[in-house]
């Protein structure tokens, strides 16, 4: 079954720009993981920057939290962010179109 994740950062002040841009080299190592079918930040109105992600199953999603790939992430953004993300799980109910109604 699919997971989809949001995961939300708080970059330390003035450091949103700084962020983003850090954590380029640890989704380019996360986009290689087996069973990553998404993994993308955005900008939020609040300050924040969101990852979204799209796992193909739990269990891919359960080796990426321990992965090298993720090491590089943390590693390369620990002095930018106020704290731990704010990591949610979550399972797609489909409504509507096929297209339009999962992410």
């Amino acid at each position: 079954m699919t997971v989809v994740v949001t995961a939300v950062f708080q970059p330390k002040p003035g450091k949103q720009k700084e962020l983003a841009e850090a954590m380029r080299r640890g989704i380019e190592a996360v986009h290689t993981e087996k069973g990553c079918e998404l993994y993308a930040i955005h900008d939020a109105e609040d300050g924040t920057v969101t990852m979204i992600e799209k796992w193909t199953t739990a269990e891919d999603l359960d080796v990426h939290g321990d992965s090298d790939q993720v090491k590089i992430l943390r590693a390369d953004i620990a002095d930018l962010i106020e704290g731990p993300a704010t990591v949610t799980r979550m399972t797609p109910i489909p409504a509507g179109t096929e297209s339009q109604g999962a992410l």
